[in-house]
């Protein structure tokens, strides 16, 4: 009868030890070999064990677990695919050596690869990292959130999902980097990506009672609403304009000061005159009450006239003198 070697795969983003009841019937019955040093062979010996590190050899292994009934091979953490190809291949040629067994002992949560992004900018930020981040501070960052914030909302009016994949990076790159700058802010201000992460899970919870208390709604309006009276209680603003962020576009900046002046109830009458500024004001205000968004309206106007400007180049384009 051929032996079963069983390729034990984990994950190295749980931490070591954490194995699925098979993984572990598997390990406490059979012998444990793997080719490096690592934390899983250092849990999996606190626990009683026993680890043999051998050179990722297929020959060599193959004749180390002669006459073994079973064994376990602990792959590393990048998972020892060469390995496993060469043990393979192998036995395709000589089948009646051993049977092959792939295990998954742990494996990637929803969510891993934000540990490796965390890790990845840890390394890039720490000493002997990247001298240019490790340079940052969030005022110089500031103007790059933006940047990426704007290539995102691009590739959402572009309706185009790879870009915009790749653009979430970039902003995500911009929130780990803000995080782990923040680490080391002198006089007990630190915070870190954790905390970032948890004050979101906590302020979801917060304000969707509806989802995680039981509330009951009625429809998306009185959703919005409990929001928004959540929001009120948990910032105890002096105003309904509190919180909006002052450095956005002016229309979207206008929209949202009448937005929150018409929820609050407030009959503040708009600015009269021939000026320039009032009269935008009340164009966004008519564009609102047209359920209109006079922002996203005049950037389609003003990319609809760079198409003409570019389609006039072309046509002046005179031959080559």
């Amino acid at each position: 009868m051929s032996a079963r070697i069983i390729l034990l795969v984990t994950s190295p983003r749980l931490p070591a030890g954490l194995l699925t009841a098979a993984a572990w019937d598997a390990v406490r019955q059979f012998p444990v070999f793997t080719a490096a040093e690592s934390e899983q062979a250092d849990a999996l010996r606190h626990a009683g064990v026993p680890v043999t590190v051998i050179e990722p050899d297929s020959e060599r292994f193959l004749a180390e677990v002669s006459g073994e009934q079973a064994v376990v091979w602990l792959s590393g953490p990048a998972g020892d695919q060469d390995f496993a190809r060469q043990l393979g291949l192998r036995l395709t040629r000589e089948p009646d050596r051993a049977e092959l067994e792939l295990m998954y002992g742990s494996w990637d949560p929803p969510g891993a690869r934000l540990l490796d992004a965390v890790a990845v900018m840890d390394r890039l930020v720490s000493p002997g990292g990247d001298p240019w981040k490790r340079a940052q501070s969030h005022r110089t960052l500031a103007q790059y959130l933006l940047e990426e914030a704007y290539e995102a909302f691009d590739a959402i009016e572009s309706d185009d999902l790879d870009a915009l994949r790749e653009e979430l990076g970039d902003v995500l790159l911009q929130v780990v980097l803000h995080a782990r700058l923040a680490e080391e802010i002198p006089d007990g201000g630190a915070w870190g990506i954790d905390d970032v992460a948890g004050g979101l899970v906590d302020k979801m919870v917060r304000r969707n009672p509806h989802v995680f208390a039981g509330a009951e709604v009625a429809d998306l309006d009185e959703i919005t609403d409990n929001w928004e009276r959540i929001k009120k209680t948990e910032k105890s603003r002096d105003s309904v304009l509190d919180g909006i962020a002052l450095s956005q576009p002016a229309l979207a900046l206008a929209a949202k000061i009448l937005q929150r002046a018409e929820r609050a109830g407030l009959g503040v009458p708009l600015p009269s005159g021939d000026d320039l500024g009032p009269a935008l004001l009340r164009v966004v205000a008519e564009a609102r009450a047209a359920g209109v968004d006079a922002e996203a309206e005049l950037r389609r106007a003003a990319l609809r006239y760079a198409e003409e400007v570019r389609s006039a180049e072309q046509k002046n384009v005179g031959p080559a003198e």
